[in-house]
């Protein structure tokens, strides 16, 4: 009883403490971050800001690269749970990128305009390769044949 009393004994616990909160808060950090850029995502998309919608999906897609990155350092160390929850936020981004890209597929679709739209659906087959993306790459080729029944290739709908 006598050590816990110690001041050295509680600046070790407190730092265990800490320690076990901070690695909570980086985790929770980068769900909250992707969630945001997800809103931001359909915020800018609605508005009309093409770009800024890009730019907010190429942002869920570094944070998945970043989250990759960790998941390899960490699955070295064996028996971390914090790899295990980064494995599942680094899914979640890519397969949140994706269903982006598709959404930005439906967007162009919508809005007439076909080559855009093709780009988008193509990105997701062509950067989605993981067997566990399979789903994404099979909607983006089904929307591509969607599309060319909407609008063949090479055939451009008049302006408005």
């Amino acid at each position: 009883m006598r050590g816990r009393g110690c001041p050295a004994f509680l600046l070790l616990w407190g730092m265990v403490i800490l320690a076990a909160a901070c690695a909570h808060d980086t985790y929770q950090e980068r769900a909250d971050l992707m969630k945001d850029h997800v809103e931001a995502f359909y915020s800018h998309l609605k508005a009309n800001r093409i770009e800024a919608a890009v730019h907010e999906n190429e942002q869920i897609e570094a944070m998945a690269d970043q989250m990759a990155d960790t998941v390899r350092t960490r699955a070295r160390q064996q028996g971390t749970t914090q790899a295990e929850r980064e494995f599942a936020l680094l899914k979640t981004a890519r397969e949140t990128a994706a269903q982006n890209w598709i959404a930005l597929g439906q967007y162009f679709a919508i809005k007439k305009q076909p080559a855009r739209a093709r780009a988008s659906y193509q990105r997701v087959i062509d950067t989605y390769t993981n067997p566990t993306e399979r789903n994404y790459r099979e909607q983006a080729a089904r929307a591509l044949k969607d599309l060319e029944i909407l609008s063949p290739a090479g055939h451009s709908p008049p302006s408005p």
